[in-house]
């Protein structure tokens, strides 16, 4: 808190002593017939942006720090919770980041040579979990995007593929968009522009709706916003934009095809619902922002759009509890830092404010994400998060990577809790 409000100080300082500099200079009342020659003009336009620029960043760097140091801040888990007397218990295995590569061989763009080749620990990992439900079936496996490691239409097939030789697994799987499915522009040139008339963002995007559509079709429904509740199936929505979407994957046409760009904002949040009124439901989301470079790709937002749905899909249910799962941390971690980049542009740009809106889920709700490729649990504003290890990124094949499996419980007070995880290495 303290932090926040500092840093929010310098800035606004920072930006209101420029402000004071330029004042003299601008003149933002007279239009242009009010100034003379054309040197003076832009001289005078240049005074009025910087004016205008510094005064709305003196206000919101201020208004920033007081949001961020008056909300709850995050900590640590300091313990689990005990297993209620005849409560219901759900077992969620959550994966994250396993960044499926087309090649054989290939190698990761983050981590380059010194990571995993090729798809085999995924393999290895999909095997273990099968071995795992046998003698303890699991209710739900979540994998909180990044799939695939540049979005391309061979590492969608590979990641299909192996997810499909455990039926079983697949069944229970549940699949959510991250940076790396949408907004990696292009893997064997990681710097290239995407101009936002090039097809092939929304190519990368109906591959992503391809695939929920295979893993999870006909288990997730939509929100109405109309009705105000629940409304189809995940598979019916897709039905009537098959052959388009087909059309467009082959020839890159129609060049703004606005219907499947409507799609793409309408069928988030997924909502997997509980199986009785007390039970547990889970809401999918994506927390991707909408970004056409290399540099920008890893920001994260939550639309005002998304957290309505999610507000509407809880009402439904009142009484149930809910796993909350997107792509992006909503909060920076109590831990220092190794490298600047790991604080800068990760993090949900609109954190803060999406905290806020969970609080009514206080006590009923869990917070799963990836992103980070670490795991952290702590909590933030009476919020359990769980954030996933990636368990193929950042180790070479030989050295072992490991996922959890999450066991949730309800008990008569309706409070969900989080009981002593279980932790599995490959």
């Amino acid at each position: 808190a303290v932090a926040a409000v500092v840093s929010g100080g310098m800035i606004c300082g920072v930006a209101l002593l420029v402000l004071v500099v330029v004042l003299p200079h601008a003149d933002l009342l007279r239009g242009a017939a009010g100034v003379g020659s054309p040197k003076h003009l832009a001289a005078v336009a240049l005074a009025n942006t910087v004016v205008v620029v510094a005064g709305y960043l003196a206000a919101a760097a201020l208004v920033w720090a007081i949001a961020d140091a008056t909300m709850a801040q995050p900590r640590d888990l300091e313990q689990f919770d005990e297993r209620p007397e005849g409560g219901r218990t759900w077992r969620i295995a959550h994966l994250s980041d396993v960044h499926v590569v087309g090649e054989r061989y290939g190698f990761r763009l983050e981590s380059g040579r010194s990571g995993p080749r090729g798809n085999e620990r995924l393999s290895r990992l999909l095997a273990e979990l099968e071995t795992l439900h046998a003698s303890d079936p699991l209710d739900a496996i979540v994998v909180s995007g990044d799939m695939t490691d540049a979005g391309r239409s061979s590492e969608w097939a590979e990641f299909l593929d192996a997810v499909l030789r455990h039926p079983r697994l697949a069944e229970r799987m549940l699949i959510i968009p991250g940076n790396h499915d949408l907004n990696i522009v292009d893997r064997a040139n990681p710097a290239r522009l995407d101009l936002p008339t090039s097809p092939n963002k929304r190519l990368r995007k109906l591959r992503v709706l391809s695939a929920m559509g295979v893993v999870q079709g006909e288990r997730v429904r939509m929100v109405d916003r109309a009705r105000r509740c629940l409304g189809a199936t995940l598979a019916s929505i897709l039905a009537p934009h098959l052959k388009e979407m087909a059309t467009f994957a082959d020839i890159g046409r129609p060049w703004r095809p606005k219907r499947l760009t409507e799609l793409w904002t309408s069928v988030f949040p997924m909502v997997l619902p509980p199986d009785s009124d007390h039970g547990l439901g889970i809401v999918l989301l994506d927390s991707n922002a909408d970004t056409h470079f290399s540099f920008t790709n890893a920001l994260g937002m939550i639309s005002l759009d998304q957290a309505r749905g999610l507000e509407i899909a809880c009402a439904q249910y009142p009484h149930a509890c809910w796993v909350v799962v997107l792509h992006h941390h909503v909060v920076e971690y109590p831990r220092p830092a190794k490298a600047l980049s790991e604080r800068v542009g990760t993090a949900l740009i609109n954190g803060n404010w999406f905290v806020r809106r969970l609080k009514p889920l206080a006590g009923r709700a869990v917070l799963m994400h990836g992103h980070r490729h670490i795991d952290w649990i702590g909590e933030c504003g009476g919020i359990p998060i769980l954030s996933a290890p990636s368990p193929v990124m950042e180790a070479t094949d030989d050295a072992a990577t490991y996922f959890y499996i999450h066991t949730l419980a309800v008990g008569p007070d309706r409070r969900l809790r989080l009981l002593p995880r279980s932790e599995e290495r490959r």
